[in-house]
């Protein structure tokens, strides 16, 4: 296509043989602008075909660097025609010779490479001038050539920027399906790297440490059985930000590392509002769904199938060990006037004071959990825990009772027709006081027994470490108006039942 430059009384135009170079208008806006405001044509606007050759720039080459004087054209007065229409005169020549050693000198300057080219002196025009010109010549194309980038947008190359990585300095074909094929091969493993440092499925399912750390669940497969109890029940839960795995993965990880909302709004990339609110639903859900499987009351022929050998001679017909523990809080829980009006107790750590929630917690011989009440404001006796919770309506006529302290309880589960034993003495839990040092003729099965729910309370502890408080304020109220269980009870109770799916459970040796 023969291409002819737009400048105003500028002929030349491309031929064969040609040495002038033709360039596009710039793609950029400002420069653009600018090459229109030099060619001075009013009302004109350039098109795809528009071109502008060589003889408008003073190095004979346009420059993509914004400091260099060909950064936009300049040589309009007098444009010269190519040599294929018309030899330049004597003038011309020297004009152009000035030109380029005022473009070296500009070149010089700023690349801080040295001195000012001399200025050509008026004697030297005509002996000398031939020889200076290729001087300088040759300096304007070395610097422009070192230092200005040159990406020509000529028609006869391909630019540099379309050939990318793929240009090649040798003659030598591209294999582009080597090519190919090693860009899907670093595409895979980067997707592989992200998806092992990333809180999703992938990472998780063939990785048993890492579910065990973020969940306290022993594997993938007890993450996924509790995922699919829980999924039906969470269709109505609208969150477009994290899916169903994500909300129980962020929930378990709240309650396992007991960690800020405002870190899991960082892991998870949400807002910490998102925080709270998936982890208040999702402990509603577990409360409501999990609880009932996993924390139940077993049956007397279940209990007497699976009895532990240390309580076959002195107790077959034992039903729950059970005691007490304590959980500290940030601030007092509102139960009502009555209870308000109580001295509370509390706990002082690091010199910081907290009030106290109080538990109990029935665990059957072979090691689970199988009753979690209520928390009671610390100042609660543990009968009248014992008697408000529905823990007395467990029992059956002939169950036996064991604890490792006097609970007080011995007349309340004597009245349902069970018997309640002290297996021994040791340091309560709940208080660390000292009771009564043990009986002469205890045994080493009742040394066990004196520590299985201790063991028990210890493990959903360490698992669950939320457990260990201070809790804050907003899970000590309660979560329903038509319940009285607040929403940490829930998670008391949700981590009794997760501990019970482990396969590490406490039996008695």
């Amino acid at each position: 296509m023969v291409h002819t430059c737009v400048v105003a009384g500028c002929r030349n135009r491309r031929t064969p043989g040609t040495a002038l170079s033709f360039y596009r208008f710039p793609r950029d806006p400002e420069r653009k602008q600018r090459w229109i405001a030099a060619v001075n044509r009013e009302g004109w606007v350039p098109n795809d075909g528009s071109r502008l050759c060589s003889t408008h720039f003073i190095s004979g080459k346009q420059v993509k660097n914004p400091r260099s004087p060909d950064y936009v054209p300049s040589v309009f007065t007098a444009a010269p025609l190519s040599p294929e229409m018309k030899e330049p005169g004597a003038l011309e020549i020297l004009d152009k010779q000035e030109a380029r050693v005022e473009a070296a000198n500009a070149l010089l300057f700023l690349q801080g490479q040295g001195r000012p080219v001399v200025e050509v002196q008026g004697q030297e025009r005509h002996g000398e001038g031939e020889d200076k010109e290729k001087e300088q010549q040759a300096i304007v194309e070395e610097s422009a050539s070192s230092s200005l980038s040159t990406d020509e947008d000529d028609d006869n190359s391909v630019s540099e920027s379309k050939k990318g990585k793929f240009a090649q300095t040798s003659d030598a074909p591209i294999n582009f399906d080597d090519m190919l094929k090693a860009l899907k091969k670093e595409n895979q493993a980067l997707r592989e790297s992200v998806d092992k440092m990333s809180l999703s499925e992938n990472s998780l399912r063939n990785d048993a440490e890492k579910v065990k750390f973020y969940t306290g669940l022993p594997n993938y497969f007890v993450l996924e059985t509790v995922m699919w109890l829980l999924a039906p029940h969470m269709d109505g839960m609208k969150n477009v930000k994290l899916s169903k795995f994500q909300q129980l993965l962020l929930t378990l990880m709240r309650l396992r590392l007991d960690l800020r909302n405002q870190d899991l709004a960082y892991r998870f990339g949400v807002k910490i509002g998102t925080v709270t609110r998936t982890v208040h639903r999702m402990v509603n859900i577990m409360s409501s769904t999990l609880v009932p499987t996993a924390v139940f009351w077993p049956s007397r022929a279940e209990l007497r199938k699976n009895l532990p050998a240390a309580l076959r001679s002195s107790h077959p017909d034992c039903a729950v060990i059970i005691d007490c523990f304590t959980v500290p809080f940030e601030e007092p829980v509102s139960r009502g006037a009555q209870q308000q009006q109580r001295v509370l107790p509390v706990s002082q750590e690091a010199g910081t004071t907290y009030s106290l929630l109080k538990y109990l917690i029935g665990v059957a011989p072979q090691g689970v959990v199988t009753f979690v009440s209520r928390g009671v404001l610390g100042n609660v006796s543990d009968k009248s825990l014992a008697e408000g919770c529905g823990f007395l309506c467990k029992l059956l006529p002939g169950d036996v009772v064991l604890a490792s302290r006097d609970l007080d309880i011995g007349e309340s589960v004597a009245a349902r027709g069970a018997l309640f034993r002290i297996a021994g003495g040791y340091q309560g839990e709940a208080y660390g006081r000292p009771d009564s040092s043990p009986p002469a003729d205890t045994s080493s099965e009742m040394v066990s027994v004196q520590r299985h729910v201790e063991r028990v309370i210890s493990m959903v502890k360490q698992r669950y470490a939320m457990l260990t408080g201070p809790v804050e304020s907003p899970f000590t109220t309660a979560s329903e108006r038509t319940s009285n269980l607040s929403t940490f009870d829930k998670i008391v109770q949700v981590a009794c039942a997760l501990n019970n799916l482990c396969i590490s459970a406490a039996p008695l040796e």
